[in-house]
């Protein structure tokens, strides 16, 4: 199964060293391929690095690991991206950093899949910084909860069993419009991480009983 991550930022980095240790096929693809080409040199295990066209027609799945202010034009450099799962990690933040652009009747998920009308977009890795990425997906030493929104069961799915295999837990919530809830919780972990300086070495979770068996 492939992957291809587009953005080279520090969250790109992150996923594509995670992905790729889990024995996906990782693609980075970036409008500066010596950048792309620097995460997938520090992804290792075979990651390689492509055009953002090239890597997006190439995957299985996307990963639109760009900030939201950027996310109309990648999916348009992306071209046709019908039927593929694409996971947008993306938050509507403010230049501050402190609040979100759209939210209560939107969220950036959802303007994503109004970008990408023929894609089925999937909200995850939102709420989790960058920096625990770095630290193999583990936050304050205990595996760190990936919450998933989307109006495909099929790739929610199939997102949460990418999650699991890279050592993450998993919480799914519903519907892409849930992304209106998750966005703000990320919100939430930027204040306490600077705002109340608690750090990075955090991420949210959600304590969920077991499903007792029928």
């Amino acid at each position: 199964m492939s992957i291809a991550i587009l953005g080279a930022g520090n969250m790109a980095k992150g996923l594509a060293v995670l992905f790729a240790k889990a024995g996906y096929k990782v693609v980075v693809g970036a409008r500066d391929l010596a950048k792309a080409q620097a995460v997938a040199a520090a992804a290792g295990h075979g990651a390689r690095a492509d055009g953002i066209a090239a890597a997006a027609k190439s995957a299985d799945f996307v990963v639109l690991a760009v900030p939201f202010t950027a996310a109309a034009e990648t999916l348009a450099a992306a071209g046709d991206l019908a039927g593929k799962a694409v996971i947008d990690i993306s938050n509507p933040l403010t230049p501050d950093y402190m609040g979100l652009t759209i939210g209560h009747s939107t969220s950036a998920g959802e303007e994503i899949q109004k970008l990408a009308p023929k894609a089925k977009v999937v909200k995850a890795f939102n709420t989790i910084f960058a920096q625990v990425l770095a630290n193999g997906g583990r936050a304050a030493g205990r595996p760190t909860t990936v919450f998933i929104a989307g109006d495909d069961a099929s790739a929610n799915n199939a997102v949460e069993a990418i999650a699991r295999k890279a050592g993450f837990d998993v919480v799914q919530t519903g519907p892409l419009k849930l992304a209106r809830y998750l966005e703000p919780l990320a919100g939430l972990n930027i204040a306490l991480g600077y705002g109340r300086g608690l750090g990075t070495d955090i991420a949210p979770t959600w304590n969920v009983a077991p499903a007792k068996a029928a």
